[in-house]
């Protein structure tokens, strides 16, 4: 079976196009490269990632497309291009003719107008994504929920995959039951009414500092009973994970929260769901 980690990240801040890293973090605010990765991918067996922009700009699209070219366990990337440019269509041509370019991630949480994706003029840019046969990342909080649910029902043959669970903020709903409901009604409605696949990610970085396993308990659960194993895959967020944890104990919790399913569903969780849905090659 290949394992493969379904999200995980490079980055250079160098480069000086990550505006939304703190200049000053510890964690977040230096280089990472393959070199710094492959131990941990080497130590859980894991044969191939995805590897998804974590900048606003083409630019860095390329410079990861680079990193891929030189990175046999790199199996495709997740870039960007600016919706808001027409014109942007020309850059996702040419990316697309990558063989190692797999799809887009406009920054939605990032964007201060929760209603950004229904606006008029990018809608070109999901189009072009079903047009050219590539995959979309929805990056966003739960209060767009709704609107990534008129967004997937408006285009029903785009291929569409949640990142992190669509960030459910572990950390308060243990004082606000209703924000839990909130957040477990619109992936479920997500998951029943569209075909889109969730990433098992992203959960310890929207938790407690001094989070336990049973924190993300619940929400594990809710999204593998909601969107079904062969829907659902294992991404590390890695390094963003740091924050909370470490790559191994981040690797180790997600196996206990779904080691109850049976070997054929784990192997869809920690394979073949990644495989599936960005069309990876064994």
């Amino acid at each position: 079976m290949t394992q493969i980690d379904a999200h995980q990240h490079y980055w250079q801040p160098l480069r000086g196009d990550y505006d939304w890293m703190p200049k000053d973090d510890p964690i977040l605010a230096r280089a990472y490269a393959p070199r710094d990765l492959e131990p941990h991918l080497k130590a859980h067996g894991i044969d191939q990632t995805v590897l998804v922009q974590a900048a606003a700009t083409v630019n860095e699209s390329e410079y990861l497309l680079g990193i891929a070219d030189a990175t046999d366990s790199v199996a495709g990337v997740v870039g960007w291009v600016d919706f808001e440019r027409p014109n942007d269509i020309e850059h996702l041509h040419r990316l697309a003719a990558h063989p190692k370019f797999l799809g887009v991630r406009p920054m939605i949480q990032d964007i201060p107008d929760v209603n950004w994706m229904l606006r008029d003029d990018v809608q070109w840019g999901f189009r072009a994504v079903c047009d050219l046969g590539l995959t979309f990342d929805a990056l966003g909080f739960p209060v767009h929920l709704d609107n990534f649910l008129t967004l997937l029902k408006r285009y029903p043959d785009m291929r569409v995959v949640i990142d992190h669970c669509m960030k459910p903020r572990i950390r308060d709903h243990a004082h606000s039951p209703e924000a839990f409901r909130h957040w477990a009604d619109g992936m479920a409605r997500l998951a029943d009414q569209t075909g889109a696949f969730c990433k098992f990610s992203g959960l310890v970085t929207e938790a407690r500092e001094d989070w336990t396993i049973d924190d993300l308990r619940p929400y594990a659960d809710h999204v593998v009973h909601s969107f079904g194993a062969d829907r659902v895959m294992w991404g590390s967020d890695w390094p963003v994970c740091r924050l909370r944890a470490q790559y191994d104990r981040w690797r180790a919790t997600a196996q206990e929260l779904v080691a109850g399913l049976d070997g054929a569903d784990r192997a869809w969780i920690f394979g073949g769901s990644a495989e599936k849905f960005y069309g990876l090659a064994a």
